[in-house]
């Protein structure tokens, strides 16, 4: 993948209880967001970021099979704005048909889901950097809750996430 200086590359971190789902931490080493989900793509994330194969395919595993069968993969995954305290998301797919023409597809996503299907795709994400530059820095607030022991890695089964 050709380098992208309007991007910042960022990787699952934690995911935490909250009261009413989950709050996923994703950073880029220097720095951490946090974004709050719902606890079913919680526990989807958890799944595939711990290795968890279901026996029958979950929602973004459906997705992922859906995808294959036609030729596509995951390109990457971005996050592109937030409004009203809502983040934005890009899914970019591709695909090459039958006479090997290569195809880009880029759909609106949330961006829980879109890390749902990256955990599953090992395709990487992503978030515009002056975006990444306007949010605040998390890191702080995630040391102390797991210093202080409000802030335990959740999982829906009870094994250890990320």
């Amino acid at each position: 993948m050709k380098p992208m200086p309007n991007l910042v590359r960022v990787e699952p971190v934690a995911l935490l209880p909250t009261q009413a789902g989950c709050a996923v931490f994703l950073g880029d080493g220097t720095k951490t967001i946090v974004f709050y989900i719902d606890p079913g793509v919680g526990a989807s994330i958890n799944a595939s970021l711990s290795g968890q194969v279901p026996q029958r395919p979950l929602t973004h595993d459906l997705y992922m099979l859906t995808l294959q069968a036609f030729g596509g993969k995951v390109s990457r995954a971005v996050i592109v704005r937030m409004e009203n305290d809502v983040y934005y998301a890009r899914l970019i797919l591709e695909a090459e048909n039958e006479i090997m023409e290569r195809k880009i597809v880029e759909i609106d996503a949330r961006p829980s889901d879109c890390l749902a299907i990256t955990a599953r795709s090992g395709a990487p994400f992503f978030v515009v950097r002056e975006l990444w530059e306007r949010l605040e820095d998390m890191s702080a607030v995630l040391r102390d809750m797991r210093d202080n022991g409000n802030g335990e890695d959740a999982a829906a089964d009870g094994s250890d996430p990320l």
